[in-house]
């Protein structure tokens, strides 16, 4: 999402316990498919503190952690660039940042065909990703990801995170889901083999055999 200057945008995030994969429909009925099993619950601010520079703060309860990232979006798709490209950098700590500060880098490079397809591309090197196992390791994933407006405002949207190099544990992340816009509003319904929403805690995977149910809200203020 690029910002105007002086623009800004909230998101929310939620990532249900309950593993979809275990039990029978009954089981999962009685759990109300993962809502009963609790959840990984994220807020985001995002800030455009000048042409094409934003400035993100992220907390998730997710091993109280927060992420402070930096966005520059110097590249946009045109008739003579086929593609758009923006540059990350950010850093988080567990512990409410006081614990594992986990710096990383990456680009997110993205191009859109007509007004139905978007495609995006994300290599990201992640500093430290093994320090609670007590390894002096790094990641390297590359993100792929995807929408399709299929009506009006109603969108598809998948992604899958394979890593590169280093420390890898787990199975790669993946996501995907059913989106509707309203105005300034999108509501996301998700599903996912892990509740990640950090550079470093995707660079660590998701859970094998597992799926689980969550859901976005953003709004921007523009």
């Amino acid at each position: 999402l690029r910002l105007p200057v002086h623009s800004s945008s909230f998101s929310l995030t939620h990532r249900f316990g309950g593993n979809l994969r275990n039990g029978s429909f009954l089981d999962q009925l009685g759990d109300l498919f993962g809502l009963d099993r609790g959840a990984n619950i994220g807020i985001e601010y995002r800030y455009a503190v000048m042409r094409h520079v934003q400035a993100v703060v992220f907390r998730t309860n997710v091993d109280k952690t927060i992420q402070f990232q930096g966005r520059f979006d110097p590249i946009r798709q045109s008739d003579s660039m086929p593609v758009s490209i923006s540059g990350v950098v950010s850093v988080e700590g567990s512990n409410n940042f006081r614990q594992r500060r986990e710096p990383a880098i990456g680009a997110v490079i993205s191009r859109s065909v007509g007004s139905r397809l978007a495609a995006y591309i994300e290599p990201f090197w992640v500093h430290d990703t093994a320090a609670e196992a007590g390894l002096d390791m790094n990641t390297s994933f590359l993100g792929i990801g995807g929408t399709f407006r299929i009506r009006n405002q109603i969108y598809v949207v998948g992604e899958i995170s394979p890593r590169l190099s280093g420390y890898t544990p787990g199975d790669a992340l993946f996501a995907f889901a059913i989106e509707k816009r309203v105005g300034g509003h999108v509501f996301q319904l998700n599903f996912t083999n892990a509740p990640a929403t950090t550079f470093a805690q995707i660079a660590r995977g998701g859970f094998p055999g597992s799926l689980s149910m969550g859901f976005n809200l953003s709004r921007k203020f523009f």
